[in-house]
């Protein structure tokens, strides 16, 4: 699937996934779209997803170091986007755990943050990119995803049209999930505004084409210079 097809599907998505009498094809498109958007392992499809492609001949340094015009590293995209989709489908959506949390994620990613990254510096996304564990760090990603997975599987109609809880949005801030401070606050405003169906459409799916696109800009475009 190119990225022309996947935004025909994804448009087609948000025709369908509010109609009551489309919820199996809703979730089968959700499923099909939210796949290449991970590592094929994730899911284990048969075949080369965005995510692939970013890891494709990636070197450490590359992930490191190099930068796309936002200032942003390689690292960080993938640190970012993994973290939404855990937040939003697992705080937001499911009222669970984040997998973050459950599986001791911190530690063994070696980050010194555990909120989304929002507020960051250039600088601070230097310090926090040259520190932690590329390799559990697409483990978490993998974690994210499945759990996903079984969460979109086990949406009824009415679910995807149930409005975001407060107690839900106050969760992810009591949690340090995102930060309370000019930067990265305005995102509970902006996923209070959603429901299920919208975080969706954005968090789990879009979102990550943006940051795997500005992560493969940071690929292509900022190599570093051979000694």
């Amino acid at each position: 699937m190119d990225i022309k097809s996947w935004n025909k599907d994804i448009k087609q998505l948000r025709e369908i996934i509010l109609k009551r009498d489309n919820i199996e094809e809703s979730i089968k498109l959700c499923l099909e779209l939210h796949s290449m958007v991970h590592s094929s392992n994730m899911s284990g499809i048969d075949k080369k997803t965005f995510e692939d492609e970013l890891w494709e001949g990636l070197d450490e340094n590359t992930f490191r170091t190099s930068t796309n015009e936002k200032g942003r590293t390689i690292a960080y995209g993938i640190w970012h986007s993994s973290r939404i989709e855990d937040i939003t489908m697992n705080i937001l959506v499911a009222g669970s755990e984040q997998v973050f949390n459950v599986e001791n994620w911190k530690e063994k990613i070696n980050s010194k943050i555990i909120d989304t990254g929002n507020a960051m510096t250039g600088e601070d996304i230097m310090e926090f990119s040259k520190n932690i564990n590329m390799e559990e760090l697409k483990n978490y990603r993998v974690a994210v995803g499945r759990r996903t997975i079984e969460i979109i599987k086990s949406l009824k109609p009415a679910d995807m049209k149930r409005k975001i809880e407060k107690d839900r949005l106050n969760r992810v801030l009591e949690e340090g999930a995102v930060l309370d401070v000019e930067g990265a606050n305005w995102l509970i405003d902006f996923w209070g505004r959603k429901n299920a169906a919208g975080i969706i459409l954005m968090p789990a799916t879009r979102h990550h084409v943006v940051h795997i696109n500005e992560s493969l800009s940071a690929k292509k475009k900022n190599r570093p210079r051979e000694k």
